[in-house]
């Protein structure tokens, strides 16, 4: 239940490729052999029929999406960048007539599951562009392929299996059942085991078909968002302005406080106004540092990270929601010139803070929590501001830095 770019990124997070796994060799024979040998069994074992367990036998191996999901980029996009992307004009215009469209449907949604349709139709934008492409690789390709290749072998066979339930129980063709290379599917990106658990057949003709039914798409949305937990009545949270001497080590999008706290300590809107005066407790939040927008997160943006992890996409979801709504554009600019940062330099970073003890978990070059606070701690050591963020300015700080065991570590 995410965007690709970032759903995938969970997946690199996790260690090297077992040894069994990674002997396994990428040709045909070697995996249909595999899958009489370790899927059929087990497909039979979950109920699946001969019926449907012929399918296996059509199934291909795509090297491609190995290869794509052991691919890590050269470099990690910014907020900005990852903002201007998702939240462009043409997708508030597009989904402000979508949200039209169906407000019937979404208001029906909304009385059943608390959750607002500005959200269902942010999240149907972020995930497939409101279904303008919802993936065209065979589903039962994409999670065969990504369990023998074995970094997930667990996970995707059960996904694998979860595909051939629906099948089976809905008379879908595989030809039907395309999504994306990852294995998410339909209008708002379910994996298989989640179409089982949560898919709503909203208009009632027996079937969920979260690809072509957008009753069936926004109700399963809907009841999924319920189901993790969503606020009904409340929003995800809100861009703020916080003051010139705010303590940056409060930011961490983790330490709650009650807006009335957070007013006390100089936070406002993101337009200058006061906090509004409601029992919310909020986190602040800052993407890019003191440089960067700040943003006060509420309940409902945790319940957003439910569906996908990224900090990024949470706040993309929340603002879009905002501008489908009609709320007007953050009022934090970007820079002139917005750059992506070299995944070499946050390796960097993270080493650098490793050999200085700092706890920075796996020097990946993914920057997440875990070297976010390790960071912190390091710039409040150096006089800086402990917002977290690995900046040019931060890289500069520490390859200046001259005392033993804090020399920074080159990068190409």
């Amino acid at each position: 239940m995410k965007t690709w770019i970032f759903r995938l990124a969970i997946v690199m997070l996790l260690p090297a490729l077992h040894a069994h796994a990674a002997e396994r060799p990428l040709d045909e024979k070697a995996f249909h052999a595999w899958i009489e040998q370790t899927i059929v069994p087990k497909a039979r074992a979950a109920g699946i029929k001969p019926k449907t367990l012929r399918f296996l036998k059509q199934v291909k191996l795509r090297p491609q999406i190995v290869q794509k999901d052991r691919n890590q980029s050269e470099f990690v996009l910014t907020f900005w960048q990852y903002y201007q992307r998702t939240v462009t004009p043409a997708r508030i215009k597009k989904g402000q007539e979508l949200y039209k469209k169906y407000r019937p449907l979404l208001d029906e949604v909304t009385r059943k599951t608390g959750v607002p349709g500005r959200f269902l139709i942010a999240f149907w934008g972020m995930e497939t562009n409101y279904g303008s492409f919802t993936g065209n690789t065979p589903i039962l390709d994409a999670l065969a392929t990504l369990a023998y290749e074995g970094r997930r072998e667990k996970f995707f066979t059960r996904e694998l299996i979860a595909a051939l339930k629906i099948l089976q129980k809905y008379d879908f063709k595989p030809a039907e059942m395309t999504g994306s290379w990852a294995g998410a599917v339909g209008q708002v990106q379910f994996m298989p085991s989640n179409v089982l658990r949560y898919g709503q057949d909203g208009n009632r003709d027996g079937k969920v078909d979260l690809w072509h039914n957008m009753h069936d798409a926004f109700l399963s949305a809907g009841y999924f968002l319920n189901h993790l937990g969503w606020h009904a009545k409340e929003t995800w949270g809100r861009e703020v302005r916080l003051p010139k001497d705010f303590d940056y080590a409060l930011a961490n999008g983790i330490q709650r406080r009650s807006l009335k706290e957070w007013a006390r300590l100089g936070v406002r809107r993101g337009d200058g106004a006061p906090l509004p005066r409601a029992d919310i407790m909020a986190a602040v939040y800052v993407p890019e540092g003191k440089h960067g927008p700040a943003f006060l997160l509420y309940p409902n943006f945790y319940v957003i990270k439910k569906w996908n992890r990224s900090y990024y996409y949470a706040v993309a979801v929340g603002r879009l929601a905002d501008r489908i709504a009609g709320l007007p554009p953050l009022h934090a600019k970007p820079p002139k010139e917005v750059k992506a940062m070299p995944r070499a330099r946050l390796k960097g970073i993270q080493q650098t803070l490793k050999d200085a003890g700092y706890p920075v978990g796996k020097v990946d070059g993914m920057f997440g929590g875990k070297s976010r606070a390790a960071l912190r701690q390091w710039q409040k050591k150096h006089g800086m501001s402990s917002d977290g963020y690995p900046s040019e300015a931060v890289w500069k700080a520490m390859q200046s830095q001259s005392s033993a065991g804090e020399k920074a570590h080159a990068t190409p």
